[in-house]
């Protein structure tokens, strides 16, 4: 065994994915209660809107079939006369933060997610976006985007979304070996994904996106070749090449296969090499953590420009202070505050129906989190954090600068005066690096496995 694959063996443990921190399973254990939350929106909106302008995530549950891999809040289901109940209370629930605010909100970003929401047809779809827009502004540097599903995108979702500004369409491939879709159950062939590409270029999207996942079940090196040459054959603008969160305890349907089925920690790693060295070597650039992107896209010129954001829908070019999120399960993020949506339909829009802001949980950030928060989201996005000022020290960073000696040790980053740096070997170890810095996962271990695997 050489010393890398010594360092992925010691560095294969569960790790949050930082999308957030606090990570949600160390957020307050009592919810600071709605009073609290609406008063952060309210500072949150009154400090950033006219300077940032807000972001909005939509989450739009459906799906007709389950995905057994993934590991979002869906809801499945083929009647699709849930749509515009879904879609009213959505709306409700968006008029109900509207008004909180003292002026009209001024809306940068706009990101659909589920899911599928492309389950929702073209109309329903266009229904919701011109209700967002409803007495609010659309920011000069809006970016909106939506996940598409490759086998139901049609051109008349891509035509309808363009026309209300939509420019980036993320499509989840995830594999695209037969063998492996089966048994992930998520079925659309290369000529499905071609078309919906080729469409959503014709139409004029400035960007395409594709998902991808390496540790699927029954994933081999060389049927995941053969997806990342398919993959290379349509350029997508951007890549996600995400290692599979095999969390069963969580989502069920991942009960369909076991670990048996999985690629052992080695084959996972050279299916990771493979897939990484076919991208570089096709011109493409690594962002972050797994992220890919070809020169032109806006998240590499966001990396090259330092301002490249992680939020919980993953790294974004754009930053807003305020993002809110609409729909079952959904997060918002004050800067000061998180609180999450109801996790079940049902419940959700009896929430709202009783003219409440559906969340049911959250987390007030002390000061202490605050700083954190910063060097985590430095960490993910730069590659290196800084202390020189002393509003970014505190106890939470000098105890995780400690525990950082051993990675540093490894060669995966340098600790200098005021400032540690992460190192080429590194890039693919930040979840664990940003878990020695994690001040609230360390006060209090988890006893059973709450977090996919790292490395």
């Amino acid at each position: 065994m050489n010393v890398e694959e010594d360092l992925i063996n010691k560095y294969h443990v569960p790790a949050p994915r930082y999308t957030s921190y606090p990570t949600v399973p160390y957020w307050n254990a009592e919810f600071m209660g709605n009073d609290e939350w609406i008063k952060s929106v309210q500072f949150s909106f009154e400090e950033s809107n006219t300077r940032d302008g807000i972001s909005l995530y939509v989450h739009l549950p459906f799906c007709e079939n389950l995905c057994t891999y993934c590991g979002c809040n869906t809801r499945i289901t083929k009647n699709h006369t849930v749509e515009e109940p879904y879609i009213q209370t959505l709306l409700k629930e968006w008029d109900l933060y509207k008004s909180l605010f003292t002026e009209k909100p001024v809306i940068k970003e706009i990101h659909l997610g589920g899911g599928t929401p492309t389950f929702f047809s073209p109309d329903n779809l266009e229904l919701l976006i011109k209700g967002l827009f409803k007495d609010a502004i659309t920011h000069q540097q809006a970016e909106f985007s939506f996940e598409g599903h490759p086998a139901n995108t049609t051109e008349e979702h891509l035509k309808t979304l363009y026309k209300l500004g939509f420019r980036r369409v993320s499509l989840g491939i995830q594999d695209f070996d037969p063998l492996v879709q089966v048994v992930i159950n998520r079925m659309q062939s290369y000529e499905d994904v071609k078309s919906v590409t080729d469409f959503a270029r014709a139409i004029g999207y400035l960007s395409v996106n594709y998902d991808l996942i390496y540790g699927l079940p029954i994933q081999t090196l060389e049927g995941l070749e053969k997806t990342i040459h398919k993959t290379l054959l349509l350029m997508p603008d951007r890549i996600a090449f995400y290692s599979y969160a095999h969390v069963p305890w969580v989502k069920p349907g991942q009960r369909r296969y076991t670990e048996k089925d999985l690629p052992s920690v080695e084959l996972k790693q050279k299916l990771y090499e493979l897939g990484r060295e076919m991208l570089i070597n096709a011109g493409y650039l690594e962002i972050g953590m797994d992220h890919f992107a070809l020169p032109s896209d806006s998240l590499y010129k966001a990396q090259i420009e330092g301002h490249l954001h992680r939020n919980f829908m993953g790294y974004t070019h754009q930053y807003t202070q305020l993002m809110i999120g609409l729909g079952v399960s959904s997060i918002s993020d004050t800067l000061y505050a998180f609180a999450q949506n109801e996790k079940k339909v049902e419940d959700y829009r009896a929430r709202v129906e009783e003219g409440k802001i559906p969340v049911f949980k959250g987390h007030l950030l002390t000061k202490e989190d605050l700083i954190m928060r910063q060097h985590i989201q430095n960490i993910m996005c730069n590659g290196s954090t800084s202390w020189q000022d002393t509003n970014l020290q505190c106890k939470a960073l000098m105890d995780g600068l400690k525990r950082l000696e051993s990675l540093e040790e490894d060669g995966l980053l340098t600790l200098e005066p005021f400032k540690l740096v992460v190192l080429p070997q590194g890039q693919r170890f930040l979840r664990n690096i940003c878990m020695a810095l994690d001040a609230r996962l360390w006060a209090n271990q988890p006893k059973t496995v709450m977090f996919s695997m790292a490395g």
